[in-house]
């Protein structure tokens, strides 16, 4: 079956419990280095998942097929604003967490089963910029973006702090 993935491999200076807790629990962190955005679930497969933008509105949402605290969690994920990225249907999102030294290798696979997908190439423009913010807030107490997607033309807004 023909497929579309993407893939993002980082190491992150922390232990895999509390990169578990950024990626799952602490929703305040969370916040901080998804530009106001928090994921609502209570974390066990089977549960409902759900993408919280700033305004309240859902952008995705989907359930936990798998989770391994702190090793390993399965997302089923499908994009719920865009329509032609929702009629995509679902897509699966797949974090794992290996300890390395003194940091933890992070690998996030998002998968869908069609050629060319539009929502993978959305993803795939998100999920570096979110990835780089949690690796900069983990390791240093501040993030890099502050603007996800500023307007047309306009340069990516770094923190100096």
């Amino acid at each position: 079956m023909a497929e579309s993935k993407f893939v993002y491999v980082t190491y992150i200076r922390t232990t895999p419990e509390k990169l578990w807790s950024a990626l799952t629990n602490d929703t305040e962190f969370m916040q901080q280095y998804w530009f106001g955005t928090r994921c609502e679930s209570r974390w066990t497969a089977g549960s409902s998942w759900k993408m919280v933008q700033a305004d309240g509105s859902v952008s995705d949402a989907g359930e936990i097929v798998e989770s391994q605290a702190p090793h390993r969690l399965v997302i089923r994920w499908r994009h719920e604003k865009r329509p032609e990225l929702k009629a995509e249907g679902e897509s699966l999102c797949t974090m794992e967490l290996e300890p390395c030294g003194s940091a933890v290798k992070l690998t996030v696979t998002h998968t869908i089963g069609r050629e060319n997908s539009k929502l993978i190439e959305a993803v795939s423009g998100g999920w570096p910029k979110i990835l780089s913010n949690l690796k900069s807030l983990a390791e240093t107490g501040s993030v890099t973006l502050h603007t996800a997607y500023p307007p047309q033309g306009a340069k990516l807004e770094a923190s100096h702090a």
